[in-house]
């Protein structure tokens, strides 16, 4: 387990998936991030990459040959190299080898850089190309937060909070595709209530949100986060059945639409990095 701390906060995460298992408050002693219980959903945050969400009959296709990969891509599966390391800062590496090249032709380097500030740690991805074509990826975030977040709080006193958006239109999900169906909920007070229930159906995906801060609250207490995400074009907000977290997911891609016809290089979202270039996104989030 790797630990970086400052005054106010402790993280602690895997080498595999470079993923994010606890963040704690020293202050107020409240844990944010989900346990990873087996019996609802056994991760934390998970990184997303090379695509997001689920493909078409499982694959794609790339210069006329077929390949196969599961849901939100192999990135997660894989044990990162600890590149950089301070008291509050730590970078987690990922190239491509042998056998992700098997799956996804593509040279990349991957990273995660975790970084804490006050009572905030920031995730920046960071990704470049050190091949002799263009990299066709997706990434995104996937991390589950505590709902709620201590005793005498149901899951029913909490909501998410939006900066910008007054009402929210999302997309279906349809066999694990995005459906054209949408559905409108207008919020009160810029306030989407949380209940189970909203979960039912999987993820509700957003192509049009314009709040880039989104805060989970209750009525109960001052106790919360603010998540900030700047420059993710696509927004998934999701829970297992009936398990006490949320899960709130910037993403630069989504899942294949259900009239995909999977071609990689017309993939909704998709983006694209000439050789030698490098591309990042942050997310980030305020513990209160």
């Amino acid at each position: 387990m790797i630990i970086i701390e400052n005054e106010t906060l402790i993280a602690a995460f895997n080498v595999k998936g470079a993923e994010l298992q606890s963040l704690n408050s020293k202050s107020t002693g409240l844990s944010y991030i989900w346990n990873g219980d087996p019996l609802f959903w056994p991760k934390h945050s998970p990184v997303l990459f090379p695509v997001i969400g689920a493909l078409k009959d499982g694959s794609y296709i790339y210069k006329g040959k077929t390949y196969q990969l599961p849901r939100h891509g192999f990135a997660r599966d894989y044990e990162y190299n600890v590149e950089q390391m301070s008291d509050t800062e730590v970078l987690f590496t990922l190239a491509s080898n042998e056998e992700t090249l098997s799956v996804y032709p593509f040279e990349f380097s991957l990273g995660l850089r975790y970084k804490l500030v006050g009572d905030k740690l920031s995730c920046t991805y960071e990704v470049s190309n050190p091949g002799s074509k263009n990299l066709l990826f997706s990434v995104g975030a996937h991390p589950a937060f505590n709902v709620p977040l201590q005793d005498g709080v149901a899951y029913t006193d909490c909501y998410l909070e939006f900066e910008k958006d007054s009402e929210l239109t999302f997309h279906k999900i349809k066999g694990d595709l995005i459906d054209d169906e949408t559905v409108t909920i207008v919020l009160e007070d810029s306030r989407l209530p949380l209940t189970h229930e909203l979960f039912y159906d999987d993820a509700l995906v957003f192509k049009r949100l314009r709040s880039n801060v989104i805060s989970i609250m209750n009525y109960k207490n001052s106790n919360g986060i603010h998540f900030d995400f700047d420059d993710f074009p696509f927004f998934g907000i999701w829970a297992a059945k009936d398990a006490n977290f949320v899960c709130l997911e910037p993403w630069c891609g989504v899942a294949d639409g259900i009239h995909h016809d999977q071609q990689l290089e017309k993939k909704e979202g998709i983006l694209s990095l000439t050789p030698g270039e490098s591309w990042e996104r942050t997310w980030g989030v305020e513990v209160f």
